[in-house]
């Protein structure tokens, strides 16, 4: 009997089994941002240890950043503080930091794949909730909390239960205007949010087969909002060609051996899984969410479902969720006036994710009363964008250029709703009061629609401005 690649990777990682039923998880990659590392490195200090392997520990800085201007201190003081925690923490214990000004400060789920730290067959594990995005490259990657954070730091390992697989197997062709963002959209709509609980979630298929890596990389980094603990593509040639050359890569004879052990980790073809879902391809339309959870979503040219099409238990959610988004039931969202449009976020703040809001913004211009946000993931993406000349697309069309960081995805810098503003979002999660205001309401959806979204100042299905 096969194995799956989560079952490879847990058992290649594997300490020792403990008496809880527990594994003592070696972790092979760990990454640290300014949020949740202060007090992991204040148990470090009280204690008396040092980072076990500061090799294997990378940090940067993102939540926290303003993206407008960088000058120091920051406004916000809270936020200078864990700025200078984060500066005086990685110096004091050995580990590499790509702070502000550094080529390679960003995101941390961006940087990390940019600079080939995230490889395949490893475990990765941050104190963020979308560390599910490195399983793109063939990963065991999950998010944790600041305590484990200083677990990790102090011993390389966790204690983590074993997980059930689940297969999400998507096949055939995706439609104009359709990607990846939409495909993990109708995965949560179809599985819900808590549908993952207990399981690793391993996407494949043709249609996967045939994504990019960065593709892969929005699709595994909402596995987490479907409940799942994390989510993974098996690597292939599309994985080995992304990795071949970065800085952190194998190289020379290396490299070889490190494509043979990669190919092995891939689940075996008879391998058992405990789960298998079916999607087709063809039947996913560009997805915006209406309500106040990622499971809550419609295609953009469908009506929200009628109140029937709900069972008992979940009508309840149903009404809080319209009753704060200002929505019913038998709805239909396209031509929803919204007041600001961001794209960026650790789900869609890559390269490809610009060049596609690109295509629709070029030519156009921010429809009047929206305010409009291009925040790149992380240095690398920006310069590169403005090698292309993406940034003055966007500046043309009255968008404006940011530095990177997380900005207006969460609440922990100045980039914030205010009031019941509606914003179309390239981001992850549109929970009350995610984006700075107890009372702002969220519509996630891919780049390109939140480009659609601001020049034409309401919910649009872009395949009619790409037509």
């Amino acid at each position: 009997m096969g194995h799956t690649l989560l079952q490879k990777v847990w058992q290649a990682h594997t300490v020792r089994e403990l008496p809880s039923g527990q594994t003592q998880l070696f972790i092979g990659l760990h990454l640290v941002h300014e949020v949740t590392s202060p007090q992991a490195f204040q148990m470090l200090r009280d204690r008396g240890l040092a980072v076990r392997f500061p090799a294997r520990t990378f940090a940067t800085v993102d939540h926290i950043v303003p993206t407008d201007q960088l000058a120091r201190p920051f406004v916000d003081d809270l936020a200078e503080q864990m700025m200078a925690a984060i500066e005086r923490n990685t110096s004091d214990f050995g580990v590499r930091f790509a702070g502000l000004g550094d080529a390679h400060q960003g995101i941390v789920h961006v940087v990390g794949p940019e600079l080939g730290l995230s490889q395949p067959g490893m475990t990765i594990a941050c104190g963020d909730s979308h560390t599910a995005t490195h399983g793109a490259f063939g990963a065991v990657a999950f998010g944790i909390g600041t305590s484990q954070v200083r677990d990790v730091l102090a011993t390389q390992c966790l204690a983590m239960a074993p997980l059930k697989v689940r297969r999400i197997e998507v096949t055939g062709d995706l439609g104009p205007g359709v990607g990846a963002k939409d495909v993990v959209l109708a995965i949560i709509g179809r599985l819900g949010v808590n549908g993952g609980v207990g399981f690793g979630y391993e996407y494949g298929g043709s249609t996967v087969a045939a994504m990019d890596m960065e593709a892969r990389m929005t699709l595994c980094n909402m596995s987490i909002e479907g409940g799942a603990r994390v989510g993974y593509v098996n690597p292939d040639e599309v994985t080995f060609e992304y990795l071949r050359g970065r800085p952190a890569a194998p190289q020379g004879e290396a490299w070889g051996r490190a494509v043979e052990w990669w190919r092995s980790m891939a689940s075996d073809g008879d391998a058992t899984y405990d789960d298998r879902v079916l999607m087709a391809a063809e039947e996913i339309a560009p997805t915006i969410t209406w309500g106040i959870n990622p499971g809550q979503s419609v295609a953009v040219d469908a009506c929200l479902p009628p109140w029937s099409a709900y069972a008992e238990a979940d009508r309840d959610a149903v009404r809080e969720a319209c009753a704060y988004m200002g929505f019913e039931p038998g709805q239909r969202l396209a031509g929803t006036k919204i007041d600001v449009a961001f794209i960026g976020s650790c789900t869609n703040g890559r390269l490809s994710d610009l060049r596609q809001a690109a295509q629709v913004a070029r030519g156009r211009r921010v429809a009047s009363g929206v305010k409009a946000l291009v925040v790149p993931g992380s240095r690398a993406v920006r310069l590169a964008a403005e090698a292309e000349g993406l940034d003055q697309v966007f500046r043309t069309a009255g968008f404006e250029w940011r530095e990177p960081g997380c900005s207006m995805c969460l609440a922990m810098n100045p980039d914030k709703l205010t009031g019941r503003q509606l914003c179309a979002s390239s981001s992850n999660r549109n929970f009350k009061g995610r984006q700075g205001s107890p009372n702002g309401r969220t519509l996630l959806m891919s780049p390109a629609m939140v480009a659609a979204a601001a020049v034409e100042g309401a919910v649009t299905d872009v395949r009619q401005l790409l037509s």
